[in-house]
């Protein structure tokens, strides 16, 4: 067991999803591993921003320039309007990750207990699915 290729995977999860699980395993990780630790990065992040409390959520809004007004004519808000919360956390893993997600959802009312399960539940067919490709050695780059 690779533990670089596993700190590699939470940390890019953390903060980049898309990359996490195929940078791991080039660090030396199993692929199935490092989707589990990828997932758990992601939803950390999720889980950060929900328990840090306002002045980081504030601070989110400003630097990421997240829509945190209802504008249909922001992306995320008509996916919020289309799926509520498991659609935005399921396109999140691949659009704009956890911490926005996580400020959106606030934004939007909903209990941050039922934001933390769909951020998790959002992220698990996208890290099996990515932990799949990249097991069976699917390339984008030759």
């Amino acid at each position: 067991m690779s533990w670089t290729g596993l700190f590699t995977a939470f940390g890019l999860g953390f903060v980049y999803f898309m990359a996490s699980i195929p940078a791991a395993t080039a660090a030396g990780a199993n692929a199935w591993v490092a989707g589990l630790a990828a997932g758990m990065g992601y939803v950390a992040g999720g889980a950060v921003v929900l328990l840090a409390g306002a002045p980081l959520r504030e601070w989110l809004v400003r630097k990421l320039k997240i829509p945190v007004e209802r504008d249909p004519s922001k992306l995320v808000w008509r996916i919020w309007e289309r799926g509520g919360l498991p659609g935005l956390c399921l396109l999140a893993p691949v659009t704009i990750g956890p911490q926005a997600t996580a400020v959106i959802a606030l934004a939007a009312g909903e209990r941050p207990s039922r934001i933390m399960a769909a951020i998790a539940l959002g992220v698990a067919p996208w890290c099996a699915g990515f932990a799949a490709l990249t097991a069976f050695g699917f390339k984008l780059v030759n």
